[in-house]
């Protein structure tokens, strides 16, 4: 029958011996065979052991827990176990990448944000993330989670989205009314992309904007000010009075 030595098996699984030995000191593996030098050594059985004790650890299990649950859960428990915390974590890490790429392309957006701007969208998304999906029906969430573009997800509706927004807070700075050409231009251009996204759906268009327009604390969305949704709602009736002439 194959043993290992300490080194060995502090060598092959990448853990100290100085681990390894208090671990045998507190009775939580302790190797089962002694060569004729009276040196310990590891069975098959016991590196087993320690494969189980290693993921136990990397859930943050106290040692005194570990051996308790080791006598009681079977290899594929442990494992199944594992799979669980393994799926938590990326859960976690995907929510984290999530939140870095909106940051980016937030920044991307406005560059001048402020860190105060930073934290107030991030605390914001992490309260109500995806709330105003509540404000639909089952079937208009599948095709809205589709098809409205998300900061944490760069493409080209989500540029143009962002170029639109960007024209109308120039149009406010420089002072250039709703209702001039600059302001058919936008309310053309929010038509077009409004179409796009919820091709052609009116009724779903109308309701969306009614829950966008909702404080950003209630719905998650990236938070538009209230002068830039006034000069859209403006745009929109104005480009349509004219198309009416």
């Amino acid at each position: 029958m194959k043993t290992w030595t300490t080194g060995e098996v502090a060598h092959e699984r990448n853990i100290s011996v100085r681990t390894l030995r208090y671990y045998d000191e507190i009775g939580l593996l302790t190797p089962t065979y002694k060569d004729e030098h009276g040196k310990r050594m590891y069975s098959e059985d016991d590196l087993f052991t320690l494969e189980k004790i290693m993921i136990l650890k990397s859930l943050s299990l106290p040692l005194k827990s570990i051996r308790e649950v080791i006598e009681k859960m079977s290899y594929e428990q442990i494992l199944k176990t594992h799979y669980t915390y393994l799926q938590e974590q990326l859960e976690e890490l995907q929510t984290n990448i999530s939140y870095t790429s909106s940051l980016i392309n937030m920044i991307e957006f406005d560059a001048e944000l402020s860190w105060e701007k930073v934290v107030e969208v991030v605390q914001k998304t992490e309260k109500s993330s995806g709330k105003w999906l509540d404000y639909f029906e089952n079937e208009d969430q599948q095709t809205l989670q589709k098809s409205i573009p998300s900061l944490s997800h760069k493409d080209a509706m989500l540029e143009q989205s962002m170029k639109v927004l960007r024209q109308m807070e120039q149009c406010i700075q420089d002072g250039i009314p709703p209702e001039s050409d600059e302001g058919i231009d936008i309310a053309r251009a929010l038509h077009k992309l409004s179409s796009d996204i919820f091709d052609g759906n009116e009724h779903l268009m109308d309701q969306f904007w009614k829950v966008r327009k909702l404080p950003a604390e209630e719905t998650g969305f990236f938070p538009i000010s209230e002068e830039v949704l006034d000069f859209a709602e403006r745009a929109t009736d104005y480009a349509e009075k004219k198309s009416d002439k």
